[in-house]
């Protein structure tokens, strides 16, 4: 949730009323304009007051275009309704809505089935607000573990969690709210994410866990799950350390499961503890729900799971928010049941093959060169060629925001802060035909970019921004 100062200069603004929209209102009606920054004395009518809101998220981007997201902006309307028809449920309380919860059961189980658990039936889960907080989830339950394996012969000691510097930055944020020391790989050369190798030289008797990224949110690259397991098992071998795994999942765990089935990263290693995705986005509902499994009730301790009855009933709850809509956990349990293996594999190759295609028309462009293809996540980065010295990257973006398209520019972190790119995002609802009219409206504005003297984005943070 992005932070909000509290207003300073905009104390007096009001917002306009139309003409239009000014019905009388039963209650005594607002005669003048309703101010921005405090609440107004009165009542506005229903009608004046969907207007006025209506109005001003015009000037919002449009959804579809935003290729900056991995947020679902498109369902179908049946899932609309049935997220209407329970909005009003408290996703937490399970005995006043036992058949939302058990939905929300059934998806685990789904999940876990799909993942490979080696009992599905064993393995524990939970929806979430996201795949953030999943990922505190699944820390937490790192940390407990480590902590009761290690509190007598450690006493004292700081834990650490061991992944790539491209991590999502929720787990920056673990590392900071629960006083874990973040041990990040740097990219290298060519590697832009984490290396099995270069993260075992960071683990000690104090690793909590290593993380693995199925779908780096940088370019959409998948982390060599299955050689990170291998590296940590000779790790043991060698030296008796345990050190468990967490796959974040928040994309590839709902793409790989359809397209690379051979593909090795979940539960079939038995190092894999736990694994989180995000069921907004290639799960293909609109935000806010995540999901978190592990594989069986040893791996999550059970002192973190909290029960309470004053909502009615036994109600066991592992989560940090606890009242939240049952609307996306329906809508979930909907899109599994509308499509099957079979609809997501379909959806998913989709998506992934106009990644794929629009990569290449863009790289035929002659200024450009790919560091992914959207071959893994369907999703890939460029940047510009060494001989291209007229513009760079931010300038792209902020010309395609002109069009109506979003695409963040941005740097890469230690060791490439040399390298700025483009990152796109395809998604279900990003058809051939938008592809096509996004590769025409960039070659439209490259004779131009090429006529500039230099870069004119001075401002590259205003410019744009990175969106996971």
């Amino acid at each position: 949730m992005a932070l909000h100062k509290g207003s300073e200069r905009h104390e007096a603004r009001t917002v306009s009323v139309n003409p239009f929209f000014g019905e009388a209102d039963p209650v005594g009606g607002m005669t003048e304009a309703p101010p921005t920054h405090r609440l107004p004395d009165v009542p506005l009518a229903p009608s004046t007051a969907y207007q006025l809101v209506h109005d001003e998220l015009m000037l919002d981007g449009n959804s579809r275009l935003n290729l900056a997201t991995f947020v679902t902006t498109w369902m179908e309307p049946q899932a609309g309704v049935l997220m209407a028809e329970c909005r009003d449920k408290n996703m937490i309380d399970k005995d006043e809505y036992p058949r939302t919860a058990e939905l929300e059961r059934r998806c685990v189980a789904m999940l876990a089935d799909l993942w490979n658990a080696p009992d599905p039936a064993a393995a524990v889960g939970c929806s979430t607000t996201g795949s953030s907080e999943a990922c505190m989830l699944a820390g937490m339950a790192l940390k407990r573990r480590w902590a009761r394996r290690n509190a007598d012969r450690y006493p004292g000691a700081r834990p650490n969690l061991v992944m790539g510097v491209n991590v999502q930055v929720c787990w920056e944020k673990f590392c900071n709210f629960w006083e874990v020391e973040a041990r990040l790989v740097p990219m290298e050369g060519e590697r832009f994410h984490l290396d099995p190798q270069a993260a075992i030289e960071l683990c000690d008797e104090n690793t909590i866990g290593v993380v693995g990224i199925l779908g780096s949110t940088f370019d959409g690259s998948y982390e060599p799950i299955a050689d990170l397991c291998a590296a940590l098992d000779a790790l043991q071998e060698r030296t008796g350390l345990d050190v468990p795994v967490h796959v974040d999942g928040a994309s590839g765990a709902m793409v790989a499961p359809f397209l690379d089935e051979d593909l090795v990263w979940d539960f079939r290693l038995p190092r894999v503890a736990s694994i989180n995705t995000s069921g907004h986005k290639y799960g293909l509902v609109y935000p806010g729900v995540g999901w978190a499994l592990w594989r069986d009730r040893e791996a999550l301790p059970e002192e973190l799971v909290f029960r309470v009855n004053y909502l009615g009933g036994e109600m066991p709850t592992f989560a940090l928010n606890f009242s939240r809509p049952g609307a996306q956990v329906v809508a979930q349990y909907y899109t599994f049941l509308r499509l099957g293996r079979e609809g997501f594999r379909a959806v998913q190759q989709s998506t992934r093959d106009v990644a794929r295609s629009l990569a290449d028309r863009i790289a035929a462009l002659g200024d450009f060169r790919l560091l992914t293809r959207g071959d893994q996540l369907p999703v890939f980065a460029l940047t510009t060629n060494d001989d291209v010295t007229s513009y760079d990257v931010f300038d792209v973006s902020r010309r395609l925001r002109e069009n109506g398209w979003l695409v963040p520019a941005y740097t890469f972190p230690a060791h490439r802060e040399d390298l700025s790119v483009l990152r796109i995002v395809c998604r279900n609802g990003f058809s051939h035909d938008l592809a096509d009219l996004f590769v025409d409206d960039l070659a439209r504005l490259l004779p131009e970019l090429r006529r500039q003297p230099h870069p004119l984005t001075r401002d590259k943070g205003a410019a744009t921004g990175f969106h996971h």
